[in-house]
């Protein structure tokens, strides 16, 4: 039986953690045509649901996230992840892992009961995109409705919580390498390799047979060395210094920030920057001169097209990549679970179990 009320995790607006609101009484939606209704099991906390919440994709805002963290701000017209303004309150998660409870009109009933992950990436009949949890209603409750195509079956021994790790993060990161046209062979540099996304593109790179040189801060750098990378640099070292200009053939950066000028500068002529992320500071400083003297080409990275995710699906059952969790939580602890991951010390994702 499908109750009429769930569990949830309301964002009110944009602001601190005082802005999100467990509460036990959201009804439950009702998939209307051509939709599932999933029951999730868990749910992936993402730099996505943070940035939304403070209002950091804002043009107001010049500041690196932990910046963003300790200023008064006033964002409006122009804080949603899409450039717009936002509804509240409103449910988050891109990232969920769940089964099929009911559906909609025009979707066979031979669905229910499948246990599927959700491709956060909604594309409308009209070619608009929407992205789960950030334009429309999330993970972050007990039941979700989505298209029928974006909940994507899956046949794995791993678990929900461990499933859920899986979306968000590794679909950018394979969303860059796949648009940067990383090939076995490649030297592939990595910023915030500790990260859900670093940390799933050193894995993903590897699988690419590239040679990975992944940077994160000092106390992480074991951990990812075990992820596979064959060379880990801190954040601190100089990249010119340690591996010289001209030594790379693709950056894939989540980071931004000072830092940009030399990663352009490690790169080879004719050298490719993917980037899906911008943590330290969105804005940099660019040479004109260096961008077509070496013959670059740069890649803003967001809106991966459709068989991206159905390649990571592969990539899942065939165990080429593996979970990287850091912490888990209930559902109802998503203040602390937000708290931990703004520390930024922990390496890979931090999971809300939302199913008991």
């Amino acid at each position: 039986m499908i109750p009429s009320v769930m569990s949830a995790i309301l964002l009110k607006g944009h602001g601190g953690l005082d802005q999100l609101e467990y509460r036990t009484d959201v009804p439950v939606p009702t998939p209307g045509h051509g939709e599932v209704l999933v029951e999730v099991g868990a749910a992936g906390l993402n730099n996505t649901d943070l940035n939304l919440r403070m209002g950091w994709y804002s043009k107001t805002i010049e500041t690196s996230t932990a910046d963003t963290l300790n200023e008064s701000v006033t964002v409006d017209q122009d804080a949603g992840w899409s450039g717009s303004a936002l509804r509240f309150p409103r449910i988050q998660g891109a990232d969920a892992c769940g089964r099929i409870v009911a559906v909609g009109p025009g979707v066979p009933t031979s669905r229910l009961g499948e246990r599927v992950l959700i491709d956060p990436i909604i594309r409308d009949a009209d070619g608009a995109t929407r992205y789960f949890g950030s334009d429309c209603a999330g993970g972050f409750a007990s039941y979700t409705t989505v298209p029928n195509s974006n909940a994507c079956r899956i046949d794995s021994t791993l678990t929900d919580t461990e499933l859920a790790s899986f979306p968000c993060a590794y679909l950018a990161a394979l969303n860059m390498l796949t648009r940067a046209s990383v090939s076995a062979g490649e030297r592939v540099l990595i910023t915030g390799a500790s990260g859900g996304v670093g940390s799933a593109a050193v894995q993903l790179a590897k699988a690419c047979g590239a040679y990975v040189i992944a940077i994160s801060q000092p106390a992480k750098l074991g951990a990812v060395k075990s992820l596979g990378a064959d060379q880990v640099l801190s954040r601190d070292q100089d990249l010119m210094d340690v591996i010289g200009s001209q030594s790379v053939d693709v950056v894939i950066d989540v980071v931004g920030g000072p830092a940009f000028a030399s990663l352009l500068g490690v790169l080879k002529p004719h050298g490719r920057y993917a980037v899906a992320g911008a943590i330290a500071g969105p804005l940099v400083t660019l040479d004109l001169r260096t961008l077509y003297l070496k013959d670059l080409s740069f890649f803003g990275c967001t809106i991966p097209a459709v068989a991206v995710f159905q390649a990571l699906l592969t990539y899942l059952q065939n165990n080429a990549v593996k979970p990287v969790i850091s912490a888990t939580f209930p559902l109802a602890k998503m203040a602390q679970a937000q708290s931990l991951f703004l520390e930024k010390n922990h390496t890979g994702k931090i999971v809300l179990q939302v199913k008991p």
